[in-house]
């Protein structure tokens, strides 16, 4: 490789200032440092570069990065700064578990409203399917009335177990083709879903901490997979679990917007954009929670991430 000349390479994992790079020219991976340690592109963000980035390099060095077609995140609470997990994809899988971790509407509500608000479509993965009939039905939480309430607005929902195989080849005909990112608790089973997918990936996966039911962290970093089939190849952004979905880049006045059954009613309360939605008489979002337009539970997410992203810092996000 001639030292001077620029090549074009994609992001595959990385973090800080070394990142591992795929040439477009010859599909060789290499290791690869940011000329300068600094991007001028970017700024304020937890990381400069993410899987799914387009790179320039020269003799092993990173000049910059193409424009992104988006880019989808979270705000790392350590670092103070928007972290960007993968750009450039073209669907979020939200993954989710029947239980062990138990299912979250919470945690699922601010993914779906992350990516909303970056323009990038948005579906649903419940794993670990096989345990359904094992849940308490005085549990307090109906997960299948949810998940068909999900599909419902329009968010597909696939319910899938990577322990039976249950579900999984509708999945796969589903992501077949797409460059997709999945995020989710600790222990869902994202990278257990990818190894079935593909056996020969043998991503590290772990154990369900039996006490918290949490899963363990084995994913430090957002790992691009690219798994090839005859002619059709299908990318996904393997990404670290964590244990709350903080947003990032959003007002809380914009809320509204990104959730879907939302969105048609901005601004038509009596009161107009000034309402609270709480207890003022004409409010549209109540009266379509009473008509069953909007899911209650759906209805208390958009309030406590409002209250949240309103600067209420005593907020925990436990559900």
């Amino acid at each position: 490789m001639n030292g001077q000349e620029t090549l074009r390479a994609l992001v595959i994992r990385g973090s800080r200032n070394l990142f591992t790079v795929r040439l477009e020219c010859s599909g060789e991976e290499m290791e690869c440092r940011i000329k300068g340690k600094v991007l001028k592109q970017v700024t304020d963000y937890y990381n400069p570069l993410a899987p799914g980035d387009i790179v320039e390099i020269e003799g092993g060095q990173i000049l910059g990065f193409e424009k992104r077609r988006n880019e989808f995140g979270r705000f790392n609470q350590k670092g103070n700064a928007q972290q960007i997990l993968a750009s450039n994809v073209d669907i979020v899988f939200c993954v989710t578990s029947f239980s062990s971790p138990p299912f979250r509407p919470r945690f699922i509500d601010r993914v779906l409203l992350q990516a909303d608000a970056a323009g990038i479509p948005a579906a649903i993965i419940c794993n670990k399917y096989d345990l359904a009939g094992e849940i308490d039905p005085d549990a307090g939480l109906d997960i299948e009335e949810r998940l068909s309430d999900y599909e419902r607005i329009g968010h597909p929902v696939f319910r899938l177990s990577a322990k039976t195989g249950e579900g999984l080849d509708k999945f796969k005909s589903f992501a077949a083709g797409k460059f997709s990112v999945l995020t989710g608790q600790s222990g869902v089973g994202k990278s257990s879903l990818l190894n079935i997918i593909s056996p020969g990936l043998n991503i590290k996966t772990g154990a369900i901490n039996e006490k918290y039911k949490r899963g363990v962290h084995t994913t430090t970093q957002g790992i691009l997979f690219q798994v090839r089939e005859g002619n059709v190849s299908t990318r996904f952004v393997d990404t670290p679990g964590i244990r709350r979905f903080a947003l990032a880049g959003i007002p809380p006045e914009d809320i509204i917007l990104h959730m879907k059954e939302f969105a048609p009613l901005a601004g038509k309360c009596s009161y107009g954009l000034s309402c609270s939605h709480i207890s003022e008489p004409g409010c549209k979002l109540m009266e379509a929670v009473d008509a069953g337009i909007i899911h209650e539970d759906r209805y208390v997410s958009f309030l406590k991430i409002r209250q949240e992203l309103s600067g209420n810092t005593g907020y925990q996000d436990n559900d």
